[in-house]
């Protein structure tokens, strides 16, 4: 297993093989609608509510600072050796592949990165580590108790595993993305393992 410290230097940009998957995708998108009467997967769950976190430039934001936008969130850790850059990195080829069949509605869908790991997770981390996926994810991070407001609010398991490096530890963390809707409303969810395609396709279906 790679370390965390050789972990943050991989090349997590989007690789050439990644422009094949977009072009499908973008032309699947074409056609992929919502059905009428269709309720989202999450509609009245008790996910999400008020937060109050610090972004990556070091300023401080809540939820209200993304109203009016869709809420593409992911919950992870830069550390991470596999599982989040991997994950972060099929959201990002997911919402490109929207940009391109929809740019209008890819518009209105902001990505967002939040740190479960806030004692390694600097502002300047975390804005690396989302810089390298796609230039709209914002990463979000803040103090412990900050982040585990957050946490709790969204319902995310996070607990740093026991044992090793007190500096070079992992973090179990639930391994879900929300889409939030623009009042910051719970939609709907891509579990682990969610391809680019149904990232695109979650996101067709379900902004306006």
């Amino acid at each position: 297993m790679n370390t965390p410290a050789t972990s943050r230097r991989l090349p997590f940009a989007i690789v050439a093989g990644a422009l094949l998957v977009l072009a499908v995708v973008a032309a699947a998108l074409l056609w992929r609608t919502r059905e009428p009467g269709d309720r989202p997967p999450l509609a009245g769950a008790d996910v999400g509510g008020p937060f109050a976190l610090v972004d990556e430039d070091g300023r401080a934001v809540t939820d209200r600072s993304f109203a009016g936008k869709y809420r593409l969130m992911y919950f992870g850790f830069t550390f991470c050796p596999d599982v989040c850059p991997t994950d972060m990195q099929r959201l990002a080829q997911g919402l490109r592949a929207f940009e391109a069949a929809d740019p209008d509605r890819a518009a209105r869908v902001q990505p967002i990165f939040v740190s479960v790991d806030p004692a390694r997770d600097t502002p300047a981390v975390v804005k690396q580590f989302t810089d390298a996926f796609h230039p709209r994810f914002v990463g979000l991070t803040g103090s412990q108790a900050q982040v585990d407001a957050a946490l709790k609010a969204f319902r995310v398991y996070a607990a740093r595993a026991s044992g090793g490096d007190p500096q070079n530890y992992l973090v179990d963390h639930s391994a879900i993305t929300y889409l939030m809707g623009p009042g910051g409303e719970p939609v709907s969810f891509l579990a682990q393992g969610a391809t680019p395609q149904d990232v695109a396709a979650e996101l067709a279906r379900w902004v306006r």
